[in-house]
């Protein structure tokens, strides 16, 4: 009884301390409100819908201001074909382009910290500035460059990381959204940054993946010769990898590299073998989760047949299932430049809360330095020897063309290159969609955008 007496007493004892807290919050709530709801720590005020009531402003690295908050309204550069260049890399404030600045860096641009609070809205009203790495010009540059084409253009410096342009469509423009961007067919696709976000067959410059495996597993590679009669045929009787040309016979392996030699190429994949294949193509970075600093890009995808020669020869050409990012294979092309060690392309450049100054570039793609070393001296030879100089002039560039087939469609057109001049480290990856042959229009918008670096060092 007395037992029950007191479990009585303790149940009436938190149920008065219950009231009383409820009456106490209540109080508080009251007298102190106002100054809860504008605390520094009260993340709910700096969600990403709103945003645009406190975002810091965005320049690039020229000091272009690209947005800003005025009265509570984000404010865009008044270049509208500007603004349709950068779409990507800015992003909206409603988070259709996920992966868009003003999305991913929302917090920050907010001037909430999770550890802070709101660091810099108390003394100064706004969110912190950031500043990005892209050049606005450069951007405006490659999207004309690919004219009535989709696709994507991007640039980096291949000694620091830094993403110095990037540029996707189809897209809009931010001020004027079109009504129809959600029902227009043209703008299939213009919520996706396909630079960091997008899946391509990759085509011929695929080619340097089955070279690096070639050049690191045929010990005579570079002293045997070829032969090439427009199609390798792997089971007499049936239809084997068709070329691009009859290259006729005695072909050297940088030849069949300056020619893109099909047959040749199919002949080295089908010799190497699924299992030496993949673990190249898995060493730079294939079929595993990469980030371009704090974004993820998609998976680039090798999965060559085992049993299946004729597919194995087609995947180690580009085709096949062969699926591949344009941000990975442009930190590629770095790794190969760099001698070895291919940067993680990076956006951010400075930001109070994420970056005091210039980040330290991280690694992304790792190769043998010899390898690279073998590399470089094929892509140099592919445009001394086959694309020619007076392509780029003065950029003393390497890269490897592509033109990726497509059921039903004309084919992709596609480069990836470098200059190897010490004082325009930059790498660049093109994809012109249904553009048709690399050696057409993704040659030419590459060596555009390249040339307004040269003329516009930054």
């Amino acid at each position: 009884m007395k037992i029950t007496v007191k479990r009585a007493y303790v149940f009436y004892a938190v149920i008065l301390a219950f009231f009383a807290g409820v009456v106490f919050l209540v109080f508080s709530i009251y007298t102190h409100g106002e100054e809860w709801a504008t605390n520094r720590a009260n993340r709910h005020l700096y969600s990403r819908s709103n945003t645009v009531l406190s975002a810091g402003p965005i320049l690039d690295i020229r000091g272009t201001i690209l947005a800003e908050t005025e009265d509570n309204k984000r404010i865009y550069n008044d270049d509208a074909q500007l603004r349709k260049a950068i779409l990507h890399v800015l992003g909206d404030t409603n988070g259709f382009i996920s992966t868009g600045t003003q999305n991913f860096y929302s917090d920050a641009l907010s001037g909430y910290s999770f550890v802070d609070g709101v660091y810099s809205l108390k003394t100064e009203g706004i969110g912190p500035e950031l500043v990005l790495n892209i050049d606005s010009d450069a951007c405006k540059v490659a999207y004309n460059a690919l004219g009535k084409f989709n696709g994507c253009v991007a640039v980096y410096n291949y000694k620091t990381g830094e993403l110095l342009c990037s540029v996707s469509k189809p897209t809009y423009d931010l001020v004027n959204k079109p009504d129809d961007v959600n029902t227009n067919p043209i703008y299939d696709g213009a919520y996706l940054d396909k630079v960091v976000s997008g899946l391509y067959t990759p085509g011929s410059i695929m080619k340097i993946v089955t070279a690096a495996c070639a050049i690191e597993n045929i010990p005579d590679i570079y002293e045997r010769t070829f032969d090439c009669n427009g199609e390798y045929v792997i089971t007499e009787g049936q239809r084997g990898v068709i070329c691009n040309d009859d290259h006729k016979t005695g072909l050297t392996f940088e030849d069949a590299m300056n020619k893109s030699c099909n047959a040749v190429f199919a002949q080295i994949a089908v010799e190497l073998g699924a299992e030496k294949l993949l673990a190249t193509a898995e060493s730079m970075g294939f079929n595993m989760t990469l980030q371009a600093r704090e974004i993820r890009l998609k998976t680039s995808r090798f999965k060559p047949a085992i049993s299946d020669n004729l597919e194995l020869g087609w995947a180690g050409i580009g085709q096949s299932t062969t699926l591949v990012n344009p941000c990975h294979f442009l930190a590629i092309m770095g790794a190969i430049a760099n001698g070895g060690e291919g940067y993680a392309p990076d956006r951010i450049r400075d930001m109070k809360g994420i970056t005091a100054g210039q980040r330290t570039p991280e690694v992304m793609v790792s190769l043998n330095p010899e390898t690279a070393k073998q590399l470089d001296i094929l892509l140099r030879s592919n445009i001394e020897k086959e694309y020619g100089d007076e392509r780029f002039p003065n950029l003393q560039m390497c890269g490897k063309t592509g033109t990726a087939q497509i059921t039903g469609a004309t084919s992709h057109s596609w480069f990836v290159g470098y200059s190897q001049r010490e004082d325009l480290p930059l790498a660049v990856v093109c994809i012109a969609e249904n553009a048709g042959s690399g050696m057409k229009t993704a040659v030419n918008v590459s060596n555009e955008v390249m040339q307004y670096f040269l003329d516009n060092p930054y």
